[in-house]
């Protein structure tokens, strides 16, 4: 693919992405205009909505992937793995704004997605094993608190760069939000 092929393409996806998380019925043509591009560019590359809608939810799940793998979840000590993780899904967030729960339409996408969830499970897992995270909770409750926490911040602090973002989602899912840390300082 040529260089403005690709650049097209990705503003087209970022750009689709980013209108269909404020209007799920934004229109192709919208999208185009938005993006810079003419609507028989989109139309060639995609031949309806849904096949719009299915690249930018593999973009999303491309980076989602990415983020995972960057942060090392595995090898990496896990205050750095998770910190690096967070901060990763923030810039995936931000730039892949869709519904995920849209993006669970088709078995693949959904088992793509199953896949990552485990992984970042098994990370939380080990967490708690090597005392980051704290024991006893409920089953699934950190993997379930985390996306919520870093989704919220990312609707809710956009002015924060990925890194302070993730600052805070880390802060506030080892911390929590009561006053009893400050009081034992």
């Amino acid at each position: 693919m040529r260089a403005d092929a690709a650049r097209n393409l990705e503003a087209v996806l970022t750009t689709g992405a980013r209108m269909l998380a404020a209007d799920p019925g934004a229109s192709i043509a919208a999208i185009a205009a938005e993006a810079g591009v003419d609507r028989r560019t989109v139309y060639r590359r995609f031949g309806s909505r849904e096949e719009l809608l299915a690249a930018i939810y593999e973009a999303r799940l491309t980076a989602i992937g990415e983020a995972i793998e960057d942060a090392r979840l595995r090898e990496a000590p896990v205050a750095v793995a998770l910190h690096r993780y967070v901060e990763n899904i923030v810039a995936v967030n931000r730039i892949w704004p869709v519904d995920l729960n849209r993006m669970l339409a088709t078995d693949a996408v959904r088992e793509r997605r199953n896949a990552y969830v485990a992984e970042v499970d098994a990370f939380l897992e080990r967490a708690t094993e090597e005392g980051l995270l704290r024991s006893g909770l409920p089953a699934g409750w950190v993997g379930v608190l985390l996306p919520e926490v870093t989704n919220l911040v990312v609707r809710q602090q956009p002015e924060l760069s990925h890194g302070q973002a993730a600052d805070l989602v880390v802060e506030t899912l080892l911390q929590g939000i009561g006053a009893a840390h400050e009081r034992e300082s």
